[in-house]
């Protein structure tokens, strides 16, 4: 059967060359007719009698005899110019007697520079001819090896990675570990009729270790594995993306049991409808994909394995079962997921005795695998700046804010004025979240400004991993933010613009509030936002008439003017406290979150031992002093 078949590949190879070679020739004979004629340089064709005629009665200047053309030209002056009359040579000694008899000067047979160009394009067009030739039979195509596949193949262990270099995704290894074990031992899974899935679909945001999880595949498998990325198949020749589809899974499934990684697969996979455009080219490559992915045989053990940020742009017809029948969620490490990638990360770092990977963790929520790998870069960084070959928790929680909120601006200085202002901003955020119960403890206080752009900022660590939050911790999240504003007009009897990003967060929170959250009575349980995007930008999008969208807006500005208002009184009912906490600020530029709950207890227990007037017996005093003559206010 396989000799039958290889025979009528061969005959199918000679077919194709001997084509090649009819049209090389048709094309050879083609290229000499008309450089023939466009190299021969005529100025018009007339009979070999007219020829001998001008010779004799007209002024000749010179005759050129060229015999590789069999051409005679002659250049005649007339009415001031030359004019060239061209033709056949017929007879060579009638024209010789006239030439000599009237003592024109002539020349013989010379290879002038257009026979050299003439010559030069005969050998390129050959050497072209059979390049196609040979590209035909090692397979390549009638573009040779610019359609064959250029995966990067891994054997064994080459890639250096292994399970054991990826933590905080057990649930995408436990699924890929399936994966591995099948190709090493596929009896065991036949024995009970399972077989083997013809792909899986790495979903996750950026960073999160999907490529790594793929290089930990080829590590473990044990097989080959074809690595590459969704752009390589895309080209500027029309057919040529499809070409390379088809010969990367023929080489597949000749060292089959084998994988393929496609990472960022959407670049070709995009879905075929209008909304996302239309582009020939690409629809090609993945109409081949899909074909070459229906069509192999699994129990060849060929198993392909693709990555994107963007599942939702994917055709529907690659994310079905029998192609890609795994969706495998390679999401953010949760707090424990987040302890074991900085043990991973810190395995080749020397580091101190007081660390504390599960506080780092609590301080980095959010974070991806990337994220934790450069923090733990970044403090052995620090510890080298600092004179040590170790690194302490300090480095670390340094390292974190340098992540987060970039480097300290030493070169910045704030003058006196927006320094205090500042000040008494990130005390507001900090006294808001320690005066109510359902927020995060306070970790730091800064009013260093740093290169993301902040001139100063309040860190809050939660006491432990949450998935959840209800509608009272989000108002107080609400109250917080917008403490800072309070603040500035308790304070300074003016805003500033440093509260942009405070407002822009609590507009977003209370927007999705009423929209997502269902958690506004003017609006009830009704989703009007849908979320797009939802590991790169996350964008989201409105789906409500304009009417409902204008009450959502009058909805939120309610919330973030009841938040506001209660971020006001909650800081002019502690005006001491803020006094005495935002001097000291000012005078160190950072304090701890120990020592801002040191100070909260101390100016309490001061305040609450001296007996303090009301508020509208400070507001009767403030007006009696302003209306006292100067001397006795004095």
């Amino acid at each position: 059967m396989n000799d039958k078949k290889n025979d009528k590949n061969n005959e199918n190879k000679n077919k194709n060359i001997l084509k090649v070679l009819i049209l090389s020739m048709l094309g050879l004979l083609l290229f000499s007719f008309f450089s023939r004629n466009l190299l021969a340089g005529q100025a018009g064709s007339l009979s070999y009698d007219e020829f001998l005629k001008i010779l004799e009665t007209k002024e000749v200047e010179e005759v050129t005899f060229n015999e590789m053309y069999n051409r005679v030209s002659a250049e005649v002056k007339e009415e001031g110019r030359t004019q060239v009359y061209t033709t056949a040579i017929v007879d060579k000694d009638a024209a010789l007697e006239i030439i000599n008899a009237r003592g024109i000067k002539y020349s013989g047979t010379v290879v002038s520079s257009s026979n050299w160009i003439s010559i030069v394009l005969y050998v390129v067009f050959a050497a072209v001819m059979f390049y196609w030739m040979f590209s035909m039979r090692s397979g390549g195509g009638i573009l040779g090896n610019l359609t064959k596949s250029t995966a990067k193949m891994y054997v064994q262990k080459e890639t250096g990675v292994s399970f054991a270099d990826v933590a905080g995704q057990d649930e995408a290894k436990e699924s890929l570990v399936e994966i591995v074990e099948f190709l090493h031992n596929p009896g065991r899974y036949a024995q009970i009729g399972a077989k083997l899935p013809k792909g899986a679909l790495l979903v996750g945001p950026p960073g999160t270790g999907k490529t790594l999880l793929a290089k930990a595949v080829a590590g473990e498998a044990q097989v080959p594995f074809f690595s590459l990325a969704g752009s390589d198949f895309v080209e500027m020749f029309v057919g040529m993306g499809a070409s390379r589809v088809r010969s990367l899974f023929k080489e597949a499934q000749q060292m089959a049991p084998c994988i393929i990684f496609i990472d960022e697969i959407d670049a070709i996979g995009k879905s075929r409808d209008s909304r996302y455009g239309g582009n020939d080219e690409r629809e090609q490559t993945l109409n081949a994909l899909l074909a070459e992915m229906d069509g192999f045989d699994s129990s060849k053990g060929v198993f392909i394995l693709a990555a994107t940020n963007r599942p939702e742009v994917l055709d529907p017809a690659l994310c079905r079962p029998g192609r890609l029948d795994r969706r495998i969620i390679v999401d953010k490490p949760d707090l424990k997921g987040r302890v074991a990638v900085l043990k991973v990360h810190a395995r080749h770092v020397n580091m101190g005795d007081d660390v504390d990977f599960e506080e780092v963790a609590l301080a980095t929520s959010g974070a991806v695998g990337s994220d934790l790998a450069n923090m733990i870069n970044e403090a052995a960084i620090l510890a080298v700046k600092k004179g040590r070959n170790f690194v302490t928790q300090a480095d670390l929680l340094e390292s974190v804010e340098v992540v987060i909120a970039g480097k300290e601006k030493k070169d910045r200085v704030m003058n006196e004025k927006e320094k205090r202002t500042v000040a008494y901003h990130e005390v507001g955020h900090a006294l808001a979240a320690a005066l109510q119960k359902h927020s995060e403890p306070v970790q730091k206080i800064t009013i260093v400004p740093r290169t993301m752009g902040s001139l100063g900022y309040v860190m809050q660590t939660p006491e432990e991993e949450r998935y959840l939050m209800t509608q009272a911790e989000l108002e107080t999240e609400l109250v917080t933010l917008l403490a800072g504003r309070a603040s500035e007009e308790l304070f300074f009897e003016s805003v500033s613009t440093g509260a942009a990003n405070d407002i822009e967060k609590a507009t977003k929170l209370a927007r999705s509030m009423v929209t997502r959250f269902g958690m506004s009575k003017e609006i009830g349980l009704m989703g009007l936002e849908t979320v797009t995007d939802e590991y790169l930008m996350a964008r989201t999008v409105m789906n409500c008439s304009d009417d409902t969208s204008a009450l959502v807006d009058r909805v939120v500005k309610s919330m973030l003017d009841e938040a506001y208002a209660k971020a006001k009184g909650l800081l002019d009912d502690n005006r001491e406290v803020m006094h005495r906490i935002a001097g000291y600020l000012f005078e160190k530029e950072t304090i701890t979150g120990k020592e801002f709950m040191k100070l909260l207890k101390e100016v309490k227990e001061d305040f609450e031992e001296k007996p303090q007037p009301s508020l509208a017996e400070e507001v009767k005093a403030e007006e009696e002093h302003r209306q006292m003559p100067a001397e006795e206010a004095e």
